[in-house]
């Protein structure tokens, strides 16, 4: 068994070092919302993990893959012209709770979340994710999948204490535009590839 093969004498994949994806941003009237209610919630249960940085608070809105190595050749310009076809109006979302997923001990998500099937909460872009995921299927970057229903939210901070889920004052803004996304894993560094305006 040589050093990097497991019990079995499998060689593990190569561990992910590039990730991309499309995001939403908060509006410029929404950051300092997110900030103060990400403080308030730190002091009322304690939390001490680091609040991810206010250029790095985003909504996924489709997940395209996570690769070693670097991102696969031709891809970024493949998916900027996806990207371009997808036609979608402006829409509002809401964000009126809070709470932690489960995680590893020490590293919990502490989230946004909304109301996903409400009209102004979080309906418009749950159907503008769909969109997003139907437009890769047809250009054979996605292959179909029976479940793509994922939680979607705001992280604003990883942290070991587990918070049950409350409500708060809703934070509110308007999508009009959306982000291509290459992450550097484990760098905490975003770098924006593309970005297309929603219909007005």
């Amino acid at each position: 068994m040589t050093q990097d093969s497991d019990l079995f004498g499998q060689i593990p994949p190569p561990k992910p070092t590039d990730r991309l994806f499309f995001a939403l941003f908060p509006s410029e009237e929404a950051i300092p919302q997110i900030v103060k209610t990400s403080q308030q919630l730190r002091d009322q249960h304690g939390l001490t993990g680091k609040s991810l940085s206010n250029d790095r608070l985003h909504v996924t809105l489709h997940h395209v893959g996570d690769y070693a190595g670097g991102l696969p050749d031709g891809l970024v310009e493949t998916v900027q012209e996806v990207a371009s076809k997808i036609e979608m109006p402006a829409f509002d979302v809401t964000f009126d709770r809070a709470m932690s997923f489960a995680g590893s001990p020490r590293n919990k998500p502490f989230v946004l979340r909304g109301n996903e099937g409400r009209a102004g909460g979080l309906a418009d872009l749950m159907a503008f994710q769909k969109e997003f995921y139907l437009a890769m299927c047809r250009a054979g970057l996605q292959g179909p999948r029976a479940n793509t229903k994922f939680a979607t939210h705001v992280t604003l901070m990883y942290d070991p204490v587990g918070v049950a889920e409350q409500t708060v004052e809703p934070i509110r803004w308007t999508a009009q535009d959306f982000v291509l996304v290459h992450s550097l894993l484990g760098q905490t560094k975003h770098i924006h590839l593309g970005r297309w305006p929603v219909q007005i």
